[in-house]
C-alpha cells in the first residue's frame, strides 16, 4: 500500500509539497491555456510519427483490450486436452500460400531469429515432399493473415531449406525446413515483426502456445498445453482443432511478456506429419541435427543477401 508524505515526513513538509503543487498546477494551467492558441499547424508539426513494425499492432483499440500474459487463461494440468481458440493475433505466425493471397494457404510458418533477420520456419514436407521429389515452387508467406488481409504485406522466398535426410528419404526426425525471404519494401521480415529464437531441445516437457492456420478457416488458432515424449525422438502435443494446414506451427515456450518473444521448441510436423487427428500434434526433436540445418540456414542465408 502507498504511504503518506504527512504521515511519513510530518505536517511541515507536508505544507511545503501541498503549496509546491498548487503552484505548479498554476503554471501547468497556464502553459496549457498558451498552448491551446498554437495553430493547428503548429499541433501537427509536434506530432509523433506513425510506428512501424511491432509497435505498429499497438494501437488504442488493441492497447485498451491488451492483458498481462497468462492472466484469465487456466494453465492445463499435465495429461490434459483442451481445444484450440482463435488467436487475438498471430504477430509472427502466418500462412503459406500457393501462389498468391488468392490461391489456398496449406501451412504454417513463423519467423525465427536469425543474423540475417529473414528467415521462417516449418515443416520440411510444407517446403519439399522428400523421397527426391524436390521444393515447392511459387509460394508466398502473409503473416498474421486473417480473412483475406495481408496486414503485414505478402513476403516471396529467395531460398527453401531442408536437411538431406529429408529430401532424400523424408525422415520423420527431420520434418523441419527454413525459408530465407526476400526483402518487402526495403524492410527484412524480423526487422518489421521481430522474431522467436530456436531452442534446443533438453527435455520432452514444455509448456507451450501453438499458433498456426487451418486450411478450412480464415483465422489463425492457438492453444497452451505441455508437451509430452511420443518418442526418443518426437514431442507430442494435444489439443484439438489443429487439422491440415497447421502442419509448420510453431510450438513457443518461455514466453517474455517484456520482449513478446519466446523460444520455439518444436513445430507441428515430424511423425504422421504432425498427426493424423486434429487433438494429437507431433514434432521431431530438436536436437542436434535441426540446430546443423539451422546453421546452414543462417550461413545460405548470409551468402544469398551478399548475392542479392
Amino acid at each position: 500500500m502507498r504511504s503518506r508524505l504527512g504521515s511519513t515526513r510530518g505536517g511541515a513538509l507536508a505544507a511545503a509539497v501541498k503549496s509546491t503543487a498548487v503552484a505548479t498546477l498554476v503554471a501547468a494551467v497556464l502553459v496549457l491555456a498558451a498552448c491551446s492558441t498554437s495553430s493547428s499547424t503548429d499541433l501537427q508539426r509536434a506530432a509523433a510519427p506513425r510506428p512501424s513494425g511491432p509497435a505498429a499492432y499497438w494501437n488504442r483499440s488493441a492497447l485498451l483490450g491488451a492483458r498481462p500474459f497468462g492472466v484469465g487463461q487456466k494453465i492445463p494440468q499435465p495429461g490434459t486436452t483442451p481445444d484450440a481458440h482463435t488467436a487475438v493475433t498471430a504477430l509472427r505466425v502466418g500462412a503459406l500460400f500457393e501462389h498468391d493471397a488468392s490461391g489456398d494457404h496449406f501451412c504454417t510458418a513463423s519467423v525465427v531469429d536469425s543474423p540475417g533477420q529473414d528467415l521462417l520456419i516449418t515443416a520440411a514436407h510444407c517446403i519439399n515432399n522428400g523421397n527426391g521429389s524436390g521444393y515447392q515452387t511459387d509460394i508466398v508467406f502473409i503473416p498474421d493473415y486473417r480473412d483475406g488481409d495481408a496486414p503485414y504485406g505478402i513476403w516471396t522466398p529467395r531460398q527453401l531449406i531442408v536437411a538431406p535426410q529429408w529430401a532424400d528419404s523424408a525422415d520423420q526426425d527431420y520434418d523441419v525446413g527454413f525459408v530465407v525471404l526476400a526483402p518487402l519494401n526495403g524492410q527484412k521480415i524480423q526487422q518489421v515483426l521481430g522474431g522467436d529464437k530456436l531452442g534446443t531441445d533438453d527435455s520432452y516437457d514444455y509448456l507451450v502456445r501453438v499458433t498456426g492456420y487451418p486450411s478450412t478457416g480464415s483465422t489463425p488458432i492457438t492453444c497452451l498445453n505441455w508437451t509430452s515424449e511420443k518418442s526418443a525422438t518426437q514431442l507430442q502435443f494435444d489439443c484439438g482443432g489443429y487439422t491440415g494446414g497447421t502442419s509448420g506451427s510453431p510450438w513457443v515456450a518461455n514466453f517474455d511478456p517484456s520482449s513478446r518473444t519466446g523460444t520455439i521448441v518444436g513445430v507441428i510436423g515430424g511423425y504422421q506429419e504432425g498427426g493424423d487427428t486434429p487433438a494429437v500434434s507431433y514434432s521431431a526433436f530438436l536436437g542436434d541435427g535441426i540446430q546443423q540445418l539451422y546453421q546452414q540456414a543462417i550461413t545460405d542465408e548470409a551468402a544469398d543477401g551478399q548475392a542479392g
